[in-house]
Formats: C-alpha cells, structure tokens, sequence
C-alpha cells in the first residue's frame, strides 16, 4: 500500500488554509477553523474515519461563513484526492448507515474519479448550532467534487440540526474508512474496468 499522506496549502484575498492528511492514521485531529460546529464536523470526520487531519483555516468572516466552509472543503478534499494516489488495492466504494438519537443518516459513496454530491440533510433554513445548514451541504460538495468521489447523502430520519449533522459526519467517516481500506482478494489492483480511477 502506498504511503497515504498529503498536505495542501491555499492562500486566497479570502481564505488562508492549510491541511495534513494521513488516511492511514489513529483518528488524531487538530482543527481550528474558528468556528466551533464546523471544527466538530471535521474531527467526527477524523475520529470515526480513522485519517489523521490537522487543519487550519481563517478567513473573511465578517462576509458571513461561506467563503470560510467552502475553501475548507475545497482543500480538505484536494488533500484527501492527493493522499489516496492510484488507489490501487483498496475497496473503492463505501456506505453506512448511523443512528444518533432521534436521527438516521445514510451516506454512500464510491471514490471513483468523478465527483459528484446528492445531498439531501434536511439541514435547509436550519442552524446547526453556528453553523448554517446549508454550509453542511455545501461543505460536502465541495469536499466531494475536489476529493473526486461519489457521494450520496440522505437524513432518513430526524428532526435535531446538530444531530443530523453529526451523524452525516459520522457516516461519512464510516464509508471512506470501508473504501479505503485494502481488499485482501485484489492487492496492488486498481478496482476499475478502466484500470485507473484517478480521472
């Protein structure tokens, strides 16, 4: 197995944000992106994923959270994409299904070289602790279109912002934990038709 870590660096009029990956690590996070919810989000992520991420992140936050979330998924998911490499071996696709409380969520994905993201949170018009709902979501694109996969994500049930999102998180977790992790019965492959799944 390849040697799974990157570190992206992104420095824009908006946005200042470093981040380190180890997919192969113990779940240790480090996160601050002055925002509270946002920093759960991430080490849940982390934690339940077991990928190592220090992540720092500032920004014009008096124009509201967007720019701040956005180009925090950008650069999560350009690390994540660089730390995979070919990703010869691995499972590739991934799902589960998480309970917290009143909530279920269910994510699905496949790491296929193609990004894509149906996200359906019920997060919408929502505050999510100090968060916006809809900065969840498009957290999630945006990690998803630069990271490369296919991701679907769907509340089954629930009615708690915070809930619905941790669980999300938590699910997310989960399912690139399965993907990536090596499939004993293909090693060294490069689990497409296509033979790489890098684009």
């Amino acid at each position: 197995m390849e040697h799974r870590k990157a570190t992206i660096e992104r420095s824009t009029r908006e946005t200042q944000i470093s981040v380190s990956i180890n997919l192969d690590g113990q779940g240790d996070s480090e996160v601050s992106t002055g925002n509270g919810m946002l920093d759960h989000l991430i080490a849940q992520l982390s934690r339940h994923g077991l990928i190592d991420i220090t992540l720092k992140a500032q920004g014009d936050l008096e124009t509201g959270w967007h720019h701040l979330v956005e180009d925090t998924g950008i650069c999560l998911g350009r690390a994540f994409r660089e730390a995979m490499g070919s990703g010869a071996g691995i499972h590739r696709m991934g799902h589960a299904i998480v309970p917290l409380d009143e909530t279920l969520a269910m994510v699905a994905l496949d790491l296929s070289g193609r990004g894509y993201a149906v996200v359906n949170s019920g997060l919408e018009g929502q505050m999510v602790e100090t968060l916006p709902g809809e900065m969840v979501d498009h957290l999630l694109e945006s990690f998803a279109l630069e990271a490369k996969l296919n991701l679907h994500v769907r509340i089954l049930d629930g009615k708690n912002g915070h809930h619905k999102a941790e669980a999300i998180f938590k699910a997310l977790a989960k399912s690139l934990r399965h993907a990536l992790t090596p499939d004993p019965r293909n090693p060294g492959r490069v689990p497409s038709t296509k033979g790489t799944i890098d684009s």
